[in-house]
């Protein structure tokens, strides 16, 4: 007894020490990468116009999981980026939506703004931005808590969030600055003043070249058989173009259209992330110190290109062309900089999204638009004459926010009061699902959207009924062309997930993953602690 007893305990330390001493000390640099609105099946639509050295790279010598996916509501930027670097979901980590309206301050809240910082790099107050409302730890501040803050962490993003929520409570942000500026900045949150390295790049013209370039498709437009017609209905416009067709030249459009920020809404943004990205590395000397670093970078222009052209688009099929040189780029640079072999690269997506509405609707598939003014106008008027009071404090990313003051003193009860509304709503055209904070916290969905609805509802902050639209419904703001995402269907919550590099095997599997995973997971390659509010699962696919 007391052989095995010793035997069991010498195999748990071998295998604790094997993630902990070979892992760790072995992998120089972690870099995550999140692309901004990738479906999953844009590794597969598009796979014969990749080359050997980007997406395929990661495909054919590293690990995927090809059917993970978001397990919250709603599946938006700001709380897919938390919830990849957290390892759970806006219930517990309170980053419920990109904006969400604040009942203790009776406004809307920006998920990464904040008045207490200042900025730096720019007088606007671009920089005015820190991650003080995400609750919980990250893999990268487990990271740095775990080498007594030696590991550098960087998080770089055009979008300020796609920056500041990866590098977590204790890294470094620096996002892009548009308008009439052109630069990558930060807050007072984490410096006072921007290092050598990122002013000269700053100084570098980067910025100037990309916004003085034509942006045209990489191979013959015919050739595009993945995507529909170049010229199509259901696109939106750019300022100052007729159609919504190539070419793109950004000199002039860049007048109308937000000045150096109109980069970001063409392929060019994945360009100057990934230039800026390499400087970071040299300038940071990432991977060349005694603990492993952490690059955590963020590809917004996806995001921004495909709500403007939808997923059937050229320009969207072009993107992922372009987007693939330019991991090909980066991966030739740390084959260079940190060694082939002495980095972990993990790629995912922050959410996916539906194909435009109308040109669903072309196609006899169920879709259309939601007009929330009308909506609104409908709520307020059911509440004056059932409750004789207006209880609406705020209608806000599809919950409800009732005015408890109101209620207490017209003596309603707000039990009753959501479930009236709840049976109102649910009649409403093209709403699917309702969910009262009743519901929500008294009960335990297992499974369907309910689960989806439940781990995306923040006691504190989400409102007190929750509605949940029919498939690919959108907002009347895209009466206009264009789509987006947030739901809790397939073609938000599929997206990619491949890790590749040091300790990782060749491999899939097409077992369930979900997108709280991630950061468990890479606890375990590192032999860290986990975040602190983290619910995922280590993917034990990878070493099995």
């Amino acid at each position: 007894m007391k052989k095995t007893v010793f035997l069991f305990i010498a195999v748990t330390t071998f295998i604790f020490n094997g993630f902990s001493q070979n892992n760790t000390s072995e992998t120089k640099l972690v870099v995550g990468i999140v692309v901004d609105q990738m479906r999953y099946d844009f590794l597969t639509r598009y796979y014969h116009r990749y080359g050997e050295g980007g997406f395929k790279r990661l495909l054919n010598y590293g690990f995927e999981f090809k059917n993970n996916h978001y397990n919250y509501i709603p599946t938006y930027t700001g709380p897919g980026h938390a919830s990849v670097y957290t390892g759970t979901y806006p219930a517990i980590h309170g980053v419920i939506a990109n904006d969400w309206y604040d009942k203790e301050i009776q406004k809307s809240v920006y998920c990464v703004e904040d008045e207490n910082v200042t900025s730096v790099g720019t007088e606007d107050k671009a920089g005015k931005m820190s991650p003080h409302r995400m609750k919980t730890t990250s893999i990268t501040d487990e990271l740095k808590l775990h080498t007594q803050q030696k590991s550098k962490v960087i998080g770089i993003s055009l979008k300020d969030r796609g920056a500041i929520l990866p590098a977590g409570h204790t890294g470094t942000a620096y996002w892009f600055h548009g308008k009439d500026e052109g630069k990558w900045i930060t807050s007072s949150f984490y410096m006072n003043e921007l290092p050598k390295w990122v002013n000269d790049f700053n100084k570098s013209g980067k910025a100037q070249h990309y916004i003085n370039q034509i942006w045209e498709p990489i191979y013959p437009i015919e050739t595009y058989t993945a995507s529909g017609k170049d010229n199509s209905p259901y696109e939106q416009l750019f300022k100052g173009k007729e159609t919504p067709t190539f070419p793109y030249n950004l000199k002039e459009l860049s007048k109308e259209n937000g000045g150096y920020s109109f980069i970001s809404e063409t392929v060019f943004g994945n360009s100057i992330t990934t230039d800026f990205s390499m400087a970071a590395i040299k300038g940071e000397r990432l991977g060349k110190n005694n603990v492993t670093d952490f690059l955590a970078i963020s590809y917004s222009s996806p995001d921004y290109i495909g709500h403007t052209f939808g997923p059937n688009s050229v320009e969207v099929e072009d993107n992922y062309i372009q987007l693939d040189r330019e991991l090909e780029r980066l991966f030739n640079f740390l084959d260079k900089e940190v060694g082939k072999g002495q980095y972990l690269v993990f790629l995912t997506a922050d959410h996916g999204v539906t194909h435009i509405p109308g040109y669903l609707q072309s196609l006899n598939i169920p879709a259309g638009l939601f007009n929330r003014s009308e909506f609104r106008e409908a709520l307020i008027a059911f509440s004056m004459s059932t409750f004789k009071v207006d209880v609406i404090e705020r209608e806000q990313s599809n919950q409800i926010f009732l005015n408890k003051e109101v209620m207490k003193n017209a003596g309603l009860d707000p039990r009753a009061v959501q479930q009236t509304l709840a049976d109102f709503i649910i009649t409403y055209p093209k709403v699917d699902k309702v969910f009262t904070r009743n519901q929500l916290e008294s009960g335990s969905f297992t499974r369907d959207i309910g689960y989806l609805v439940q781990n995306g509802f923040n006691q504190k902050r989400s409102g007190d009924v929750v509605y949940v639209f029919e498939p690919s419904i959108l907002s009347t703001w895209y009466e206009r062309g264009g789509t987006s995402h947030g739901s809790g269907f397939t073609y938000d919550t599929h997206v990619p997930l491949i890790f590749y590099g040091n300790g990782i095997k060749k491999g899939h599997t097409y077992q369930k993953s979900e997108i709280t995973d991630i950061a468990p997971t890479l606890s375990a390659l590192l032999g860290i602690a986990r975040p602190n509010g983290a619910t995922g699962r280590v993917l034990t696919e990878l070493f099995e």
